[in-house]
């Protein structure tokens, strides 16, 4: 019974029960019942995520309790990611407003821009970079954060996701150096050129989305679904970012599963894939002469995918 819970631990260890037991999906920031319940618990108490496991022993008062239960009770029936019941998720070591405007921020490449894109970016001086399909723009304003000196562009062509930009921008405190762009991939962005672009574009195929848990049906589905393969916005992607690409400029795009169908799609094309410490997640690197030398082959693809 509820009435036995009493501290912070009590109810982390109940939250994460209760998902367990529910057969909830995790994947939105969390891989795991334990570590999304702790968010839930101590965003309804206003605590700090890294609180010190001192304070789990203490207890809740009756309303923050009846808080807390509210919040594991809705996770459980509706099956919505927690990021959305509490309005927040961390990415690359920052906290970003997240709700159903745009994907609950997550990728791999938080841990490259932890790590400094090193040792991929080591030799290359930075001025502007590109976040395009920047949704709710975590990764363009944590490259940002993280790299006081950098300009960076955000581009997406949802209105309600650049509004959730446009907030985080503020959040994190970045509007003197980071801008937010209307551009179907780079439809809005002539003349702007780039030392970096990165991107995280839909790129679930068909099939992968009808089978999808219901979580993911609280997200947009346009920041997810991209046709037969996953590689419908990448091809144009590759397409297109040479115009938009400095000199010695490199390009960094995310395609998840959809990683062995592109290798196939174009084997001739040196892609540099990404291990991260849990391994390679499907997140590949190419300099700009690369993309020029085997341009011909990518615009093909694209090509035909358009028809």
């Amino acid at each position: 019974m509820t009435h036995e819970l009493a501290t912070i631990i009590d109810f982390i260890r109940y939250g994460a029960s209760r998902f367990g037991a529910a057969g909830l999906a995790f994947g939105h920031s969390y891989d795991n019942a334990i570590d999304e319940a702790t968010h839930l618990v101590l965003h309804a108490l206003h605590l700090p995520h890294d609180l010190s496991p001192a304070y789990g022993s203490a207890k809740l008062t009756s309303e923050e309790r009846q808080r807390v239960l509210d919040l594991i009770g809705r996770r459980v029936d509706e099956h919505k990611p927690v990021a959305y019941l509490t309005g927040t998720a961390w990415f690359a070591g920052l906290e970003f407003k997240s709700d159903s405007r745009a994907l609950v921020p997550r990728s791999p490449i938080a841990e490259l821009i932890r790590g400094g894109f090193s040792p991929w970016l080591d030799d290359r001086e930075i001025e502007r970079a590109l976040d395009l399909c920047t949704g709710s723009g975590c990764i363009g304003i944590a490259m940002a954060a993280h790299n006081p000196e950098w300009r960076v562009d955000l581009a997406d062509v949802s209105e309600d996701a650049l509004s959730l930009a446009r907030e985080n921008i503020e959040y994190q405190d970045v509007a003197d150096r980071v801008e937010a762009v209307r551009s179907d991939l780079f439809a809005g962005l002539a003349g702007r050129q780039y030392d970096l672009i990165v991107s995280n574009p839909p790129y679930v195929t068909e099939q992968e989305y009808a089978a999808l848990p219901p979580e993911y049906g609280h997200e947009p589905a346009l920041g997810l679904r991209a046709g037969a393969d996953g590689l419908d916005f990448a091809l144009r992607i590759l397409a297109d970012a040479t115009e938009h690409l400095r000199d010695e400029g490199v390009l960094i795009v995310e395609v998840g599963e959809s990683e062995k169908a592109l290798g196939k799609l174009l084997p001739e094309v040196p892609f540099n894939w990404i291990e991260f410490d849990v391994g390679q997640m499907g997140v590949f690197l190419l300099d700009r002469d690369d993309l020029i030398e085997h341009e011909q082959a990518i615009r093909k693809a694209a090509k035909s995918r358009s028809k």
